[in-house]
């Protein structure tokens, strides 16, 4: 069973000027460690001509956490940003923060804010979202049937992965754990007591009620 967290909506950058330096942040979904650096080694190539690429990750249920101050002052940079992913209560998530210097420098103090402000950038345009088991299900229906079904599922909070129009129609779809019981005895009703449904998997889904999007993770 998997415990409810957070991670982010989408891959983004974003970047913000601090006394002429140019602070950019990458921020990512990652699914491990292996997936977090090269992500991390990918923007670093990008922008190997920075002065500095620093970089966090959180992954394996916070058990896995990394950073570097790459080159900065120890504390100053590293740190604060994975500050931030703890403090957003993030999970599977890489940070990168180049920056460019512009001949200013900002102190210790400036430094953390700024790289503790560019990594917060990041993730507000990233975008949060909670993570939930979802179970994955199939059922086969007539045609007859078919059309209260459809109009069930669309009521629902239910992605709908799959559906094949042959002899019968087969949907293939995804809820959320806790929600799955209500959907199933009132799948039975509409169907007059044939249970039609099968589970076929328990996935982690990613839900984002604002934008009413659930995703499924691979």
């Amino acid at each position: 069973m998997f415990k409810e967290d957070w991670t982010v909506l989408r891959q983004v950058e974003v970047s913000f000027e601090e006394k002429k330096s140019l602070f950019i942040c990458n921020i990512k979904r990652i699914k491990n460690e292996e997936e977090a650096m090269d992500f991390i080694n990918s923007i670093k190539e990008k922008y190997k001509d920075a002065t500095h690429n620093v970089y966090a990750y959180i992954t394996n249920n916070g058990i896995s956490m990394r950073y570097s101050d790459d080159g900065e002052p120890q504390g100053t940079a590293g740190p604060p940003v994975l500050e931030v992913l703890k403090r957003e209560n993030l999970n599977d998530v890489a940070v990168v923060v180049t920056r460019y210097f512009g001949g200013t420098l900002l102190g210790a103090g400036g430094l953390v804010r700024a790289y503790s402000a560019s990594c917060k950038q990041g993730v507000d345009a990233a975008g949060k979202v909670k993570r939930k088991m979802g179970i994955k299900f199939s059922m086969i229906v007539d045609y007859e049937k078919y059309g209260k079904i459809n109009y069930y599922l669309q009521s629902k909070n239910i992605k709908i992965l799959d559906i094949e129009y042959m002899e019968n129609i087969r949907i293939q779809g995804v809820c959320l754990e806790e929600e799955f019981e209500k959907i199933h005895s009132d799948i039975i009703e509409i169907m007059g007591g044939n249970d039609i449904i099968k589970v076929t998997d328990n996935n982690l889904v990613f839900v984002n009620e604002a934008e009413r999007i659930m995703e499924v993770q691979e």
